[in-house]
């Protein structure tokens, strides 16, 4: 179901693009008020701007539904962290947790800094 209503969203948004793209934009107008070729048009004088604008508003609202559509099936497919069998202990109040005998220790003391015969600092 989720494979169908994406493969819809994708054909529609591309239609979207196809029909924004084969409007005329607000300048047309003028050049079209003095008889630009307005009468060797496909739709007639009158122009294109109703039939597309509103196969372009239909398209809008059906991209809006099948966007909505897969946004419900997105949520209904998530899972709760809690449902992954994680153990999680809880932590003890003033308790420092033990340490492992395979991590370092690092040593606080710092290296004395007065020269020896080689000249190099001890650690």
């Amino acid at each position: 179901m989720e494979q169908i209503i994406l493969i819809v969203h994708l054909l529609i948004a591309l239609a979207i693009i196809a029909l924004i793209m084969l409007q005329q934009g607000k300048g047309a107008d003028a050049g079209a008020s003095f008889g630009a070729g307005a009468s060797q048009t496909v739709f007639g004088s009158a122009g294109s701007s109703n039939a597309l604008t509103r196969a372009t508003a239909w398209l809008v609202v059906l991209f809006f539904a099948t966007s909505f559509g897969l946004a419900l099936l997105a949520t209904q497919k998530t899972q709760v962290v809690d449902d992954l069998d994680l153990f999680i202990p809880e932590a003890e109040e003033g308790v420092a947790p033990a340490l492992d005998s395979d991590v370092p220790v690092v040593d606080n003391t710092s290296p004395s800094m007065e020269p020896t015969d080689n000249e190099v600092p001890e650690l």
